[in-house]
């Protein structure tokens, strides 16, 4: 495995929390998502937000760590947002397509969800990309 800058996965990780507060707010789609997940205001307020925050924390340290392997050879931005975009459109929203699909949900909820995590992918990637 090619190395990685441990600082440029924390912070890939932690962009991809700013983004969903963005992403996920009434700024944005935060309406849509829930109407489309059909989750009331009470149940998108429940559950554990350590357990949430957390887990998803963990989760993006793994997709960061995850992305910077793939970026071998010099810092180069440009090819950090391209595999960002290749994984976060041809692995990431593909998969959750097929999920979908299968789960009967409904196409705005793909359409946001798919979208968040190309964005997503392709912010990671770009500080990967310029911070090894």
């Amino acid at each position: 495995m090619p190395p990685v800058n441990p600082w440029a996965i924390l912070v890939a990780a932690l962009s991809t929390f700013l983004i969903g507060g963005l992403w996920y707010s009434p700024l944005l789609f935060g309406r849509r998502w829930q109407v489309a997940a059909g989750l009331s205001d009470e149940r998108a307020r429940s559950g554990n937000p350590a357990r949430i925050f957390g887990g998803s924390f963990l989760l993006a340290l793994v997709m960061a760590a995850n992305l910077g392997a793939f970026l071998a050879g010099p810092p180069d931005v440009t090819w950090g947002m391209t595999a960002g975009a290749l994984a976060g459109a041809g692995w990431v929203a593909a998969a959750l397509g097929v999920t979908y699909l299968f789960e009967r949900r409904p196409l705005a909820l793909f359409l946001i969800n798919a979208g968040y995590q190309i964005v997503a992918f392709v912010v990671m990637g770009a500080i990967l990309g310029a911070w090894k």
